[in-house]
């Protein structure tokens, strides 16, 4: 797909790996919707500096991606002020360190939050762009999932579930919303300089990095990349690309 003028909304936009996805497809003449949670000053702020570095249009919008009219009012105003969506990248997630023979402390509400912010938030999303992206003739999707979605690893068992269930969501939406629009995935393994990095407990942190073949951290630039990659693409659908500097191989 032609990237040059097209608009990506990125939720999570002002997160550690969401702004270097946002900085990405600037890059390439994107127009960006910075969607964010709770910090407003933060994501208005990388909207600035994306339209400052790299001369396109961008704004920060506000949502709660668990709940319906939230987002339909969020996919109202991003088409109201950029006239389009061509672009939706899912980076919005929460996860929270409970070790998983702590099956005590894993909670159903912690279960739930996790599940509707990382599974049906995604979701939500997905079914609110697909009639435009349908309409428009033309679409991606791309997910950022984790390689806690591929194996038993990982922040929480509700994590891990949260991005197994994205990653096959992948898949079946890539089957729904064929052949105008295509769904991929991208599954980092640990990155540095992240929200749900620094959520975890410094052992995870310190054996995730020495376990890899490579001795350290997965890249954000990479995963960055492989997100434009994949919105670029015209015959790749359906597809989770693992990026964790050689720990889990599928």
């Amino acid at each position: 797909m032609e990237l040059k003028g097209a608009v990506a909304l990125v939720t999570g936009g002002n997160g550690g790996l969401g702004q270097r996805i946002c900085h990405a497809l600037a890059k390439e003449g994107v127009n960006i919707a910075v969607m964010y949670a709770q910090s407003r000053d933060q994501a208005e702020s990388v909207a600035r500096d994306l339209t400052s570095s790299h001369q396109i249009n961008a704004a920060a919008f506000g949502c709660d991606i668990t709940s319906d009219s939230a987002v339909a009012t969020l996919i109202a105003d991003v088409t109201k002020r950029f006239g389009r969506i061509d672009i939706l990248v899912n980076d919005a997630a929460y996860n929270k360190a409970i070790p998983f023979p702590d099956l005590d402390s894993m909670t159903f509400e912690v279960w739930d939050k996790i599940m509707a912010v990382n599974l049906t938030g995604p979701m939500r999303l997905t079914k609110a762009v697909a009639p435009i992206m349908k309409a428009q003739g033309r679409g991606r999707v791309v997910n950022i999932a984790s390689v806690a979605g591929l194996g038993p690893t990982g922040s929480s068992i509700a994590y891990a579930v949260s991005k197994a269930g994205l990653i096959h969501l992948t898949r079946c939406m890539a089957v729904a919303m064929a052949p105008e629009t295509l769904v991929n995935c991208v599954a980092p393994g640990l990155l540095e300089g992240t929200r749900a990095t620094s959520n975890l407990r410094a052992e995870q942190v310190e054996r995730s990095a020495s376990s890899s073949l490579l001795k350290k951290p997965a890249d954000k630039d990479d995963c960055a990349d492989m997100v434009v990659t994949m919105c670029r693409t015209e015959t790749m659908t359906g597809q989770t690309i693992v990026i964790d500097s050689g720990r889990v191989f599928h």
